[in-house]
């Protein structure tokens, strides 16, 4: 079987190289999709398989695919000069496991490498990537959930499979995400710039909840989406990033670390102890401005009317700004009236280095208009733009201020 030149793609000399690792599992028929387009946007690419892995595809499909020997066995027939696992290892700017089965992402947590791909993770100092593919039920158990988490901790990222069909038959959480989903993800980690590498971003995002009683509370619109657009692109930027998110059904950046809270005073507890340890805060959160004083022990009934008596909940920024020192601190306004003077008035107050200034509509929304306010006294409205464009435009402010204030602590030191 022969390839087009549009199949076998065109590898520049300086080509990136990717091992692509496929486990025992049924979607590892998917792997020769995403082979393949990855040989079209012009990587090098070397596919190493389990021995499970062989089972359900054939090595002769993946080499004809990527053009290149594919490595399964920790001790090949035809010996090789150099240590394989080794010489793979070095040789990848990105490995990622597609499909990756509980059983690999078991051994890698617990550092067993006894088979070549097991190796090779544990060998390579280039990003790994894992896009999950299993049923359903092995998903969700909590050892697998375990094993994900510590992988995170150390720096793994991760492809949350889709809610679909299994092989079994079932619907569920667990199938293997979309191939351009892989690629996009791909394509993020290896194009990602050192601007912030040095630093530690917290972003808080996400609607808060509070509790009226057992079975109620009072929240709003919030998505989380400007938030997990700010930490997406802060840490394609190199920053270390934590994310503090509320209640929010988007799947956590890649390589970010989540800490998910409910209540504004959770979110307050958690940024008061990572902001210490933080470079700059971006609070993008819409948290509840009011909460129920006092919180019913059972479901209340229906009944003709309901007084409900609400109190303040905590000021984050305002609590946090005795702790600012030199770190950049951004913060968001969503106003219905009288937008910028408001916006300077909290800019202001709360000592911030800049605020963002949106309308109720941004709420849920994919795009978003905006209007960034600086403490040097300059306005900037950006035109109507998707967030994750807005979070590159705020990210671009974040690194200038880093670039102001980096000379300045240099000469005090």
């Amino acid at each position: 079987m022969c390839l087009s030149d549009g199949e076998r793609g065109v590898e520049p000399l300086n080509a990136r190289k990717i091992i692509v690792g496929i486990t025992g599992s049924i979607a590892a028929y998917k792997s020769a999709e995403l082979v393949r387009k990855l040989r079209q946007q012009g990587y090098e690419v070397t596919v190493v398989m389990t021995p499970a892995a062989t089972e359900f595809i054939t090595p002769l499909t993946l080499e004809t695919l990527s053009g290149r020997p594919v490595a399964s066995e920790f001790f090949p027939t035809a010996r090789r000069p150099q240590v394989l696992h080794i010489s793979l290892a070095q040789w990848a700017d990105l490995l990622v496991v597609a499909p990756a089965t509980a059983n690999i992402i078991g051994k890698v947590a617990a550092g067993i490498a006894d088979e070549l791909l097991a190796t090779v993770i544990m060998a390579t100092e280039a990003p790994v990537l894992f896009a999950p593919a299993m049923n359903a039920a092995m998903y969700s158990n909590p050892i697998l959930t375990a094993n994900i988490s510590r992988l995170r901790q150390y720096g793994y990222q991760f492809v949350e499979p889709e809610v679909g069909e299994l092989a079994c038959g079932g619907i569920g959480k667990g199938r293997l995400a979309p191939i351009k989903t892989i690629l996009a993800a791909i394509e993020e980690l290896l194009n990602s710039s050192s601007e912030l590498s040095s630093k530690k971003v917290l972003v808080t995002a996400g609607r808060t909840e509070e509790d009226l009683d057992p079975v109620r509370f009072l929240t709003n619109r919030s998505t989380g989406k400007m938030g997990y657009a700010l930490a997406s692109e802060a840490k394609r930027r190199g920053a270390d990033v934590n994310l503090i998110s509320g209640p929010s059904r988007l799947p956590s950046p890649l390589g970010v670390r989540l800490i998910s809270v409910r209540s504004a005073e959770q979110m307050s507890r958690e940024v008061k102890q990572w902001f210490p340890r933080s470079d700059v805060l971006l609070m993008a959160a819409a948290v509840a401005d009011f909460r129920p004083r006092d919180k019913a022990a059972s479901k209340i009934k229906k009944q003709e009317g309901l007084l409900l008596e609400l109190e303040k909940t905590p000021d984050i920024l305002l609590e946090i700004k005795p702790l600012k020192g030199d770190k950049i601190v951004g913060g968001f306004a969503l106003e219905t009236e009288d937008g910028l003077a408001n916006a300077r008035r909290k800019l202001k107050s709360k000592g911030l280095d800049f605020i963002v200034l949106n309308a109720p509509t941004a709420l849920g929304a994919d795009a978003n208009q905006v209007t960034v306010l600086g403490a040097d006294g300059k306005t900037e409205r950006l035109s109507q733009m998707s967030k994750l464009e807005v979070a590159r435009g705020i990210l671009d402010r974040v690194v200038g201020l880093v670039r102001t204030k980096g000379p300045k602590e240099e000469k005090t030191s």
